[in-house]
């Protein structure tokens, strides 16, 4: 199994994603003493141009430019209809929206190093973060332990709506990508609230219990409208029916510790991935049973960040606590890929 490799030294990452528009882009988001204290780095990151060769482990992922904030940061998410913006979210509780996140503006060091817009009314740090919709690009979507989330308007300097329904701290939000308008959300009092984006009363459609324990992150099926997993501290993976919601309708258990993070592929129905406190990543195909079909040890502390390349077949990354982000295709799906 090839794999691309980014150590940031003195900085732990908590969330990474592929660009939407470039194949080898991705971008990191860190923060200092393990988010606990101090400052927090932004990394867009190349992958090497030949990643689809054989040669062998070890290559490095290339580090185009690195931007600086004063506090810790959690999420990262690409703008989905600019190839150079993105958003993170904040320890201070605020929202930056970058610009310069290109080759060209990297290598000729035109990259802003400040934000084009910082957005600030949680109260508490934000860990979740996600851009829009295909309906609605313009909207921001921010998850907080503050108890709230928050709809952006990119183009306004204050929230739309402020949503209210979770007792604890908010750990994930996600749109749905085949239902507009709507998106769900995760919270330390183990439930998953779902919410229709243009209710401006800002309460949940529907709240459920989804684990006795605390519920850590959320994703969406991208080919199923219905279906939807969440993850949490009991290390179970459960997923979701929108239309048979009093019960999971299948539940994978993950080891002893949390599920911090979970990526549905874009690539198959069937497959997903979990990034554990385990300091494992693994991966599952519901079409071949409940137990995982690759465990990976490739770090050495918790593993937060996780995501899929929509441009390369089963070609995923993650990164840790470990200061440590990889890029590379799980083996279990690499007799999968479309030559």
């Amino acid at each position: 199994m090839q794999t691309q490799t980014h150590t940031t030294t003195d900085r732990h990452g908590y969330s990474l994603r592929f660009s939407p528009f470039e194949a080898n882009y991705l971008l990191l988001a860190t923060s200092q003493l393990y988010g606990l204290a101090g400052g927090g780095s932004l990394f867009l990151l190349e992958q090497n141009s030949n990643t689809n060769s054989s040669s062998t482990d070890g290559q490095s992922l290339g580090e185009l430019c690195r931007l600086e904030w004063s506090d810790g940061l959690f999420d990262v998410a690409w703008c989905p209809y600019a190839a150079d913006i993105a958003a993170t979210a904040s320890g201070d509780g605020s929202l930056q929206i970058w610009c310069g996140l290109d080759g060209e503006s990297a290598s000729n060091q035109l990259t802003p190093k400040q934000p084009l817009i910082c957005l600030q009314e949680h109260k508490n740090e934000v860990y979740s973060l996600d851009w829009g919709e295909k309906w609605n690009y313009h909207t921001l979507l921010s998850g907080s332990w503050d108890c709230t989330l928050k709809l952006w308007d990119c183009n306004r300097q204050n929230s739309i709506t402020t949503f209210v329904g979770h007792n604890d701290l908010i750990y994930g939000a996600k749109f749905s990508p085949l239902i507009a308008n709507l998106f769900a959300s995760v919270s330390t009092d183990g439930h998953l609230n779902l919410w229709n984006s243009l209710d401006f009363a800002g309460k949940p459609l529907m709240s459920i219990e989804a684990h006795a324990s605390e519920a850590l992150c959320c994703d969406w099926s991208h080919f199923d409208r219905n279906v939807l997993v969440t993850g949490g501290s009991d290390g179970l993976i459960r997923g979701w029916d929108l239309r048979k919601m009093r019960t999971h309708v299948f539940e994978l258990y993950s080891g002893e510790f949390a599920v911090r993070r979970l990526a549905c592929s874009p690539h198959s129905a069937a497959v997903l991935a979990s990034a554990n406190y385990d300091f494992t990543t693994r991966i599952w195909n519901l079409e071949r049973g409940e137990s995982a079909q690759e465990v990976n040890a490739r770090h050495t502390e918790f593993v937060c960040g996780l995501d899929w390349n929509p441009h390369r077949t089963h070609q995923l990354a993650d990164c840790g606590w470990d200061s440590l982000a990889n890029v590379y295709t799980p083996q279990c799906l690499s007799g999968d890929l479309v030559v």
